[in-house]
């Protein structure tokens, strides 16, 4: 059987934790940060763990992972 490829998006995006939960950064951070609030951007910093249904969607792309 061939390997399965993992998507390169995916990789960039998300991280999995020693447990198999995966990270992600928060939306609204990429650009345009003149118009955020500086309170906003505080609580954009870092990583926070994906609900349980939008992890389902990430693994299909990272066959690999965990």
């Amino acid at each position: 059987m061939p390997k399965l490829k993992t998507k390169s998006g995916t990789k960039k995006r998300f991280k999995v934790t020693g447990s198999g939960k995966i990270m992600a950064g928060p939306a609204g951070k990429r650009h345009g940060m003149i118009k955020r609030t500086p309170k906003q951007i505080r609580q954009k910093r870092g990583l926070s763990v994906m609900s349980e249904p939008d992890q389902k969607i990430v693994r299909k792309y990272m066959p690999y992972a965990r």
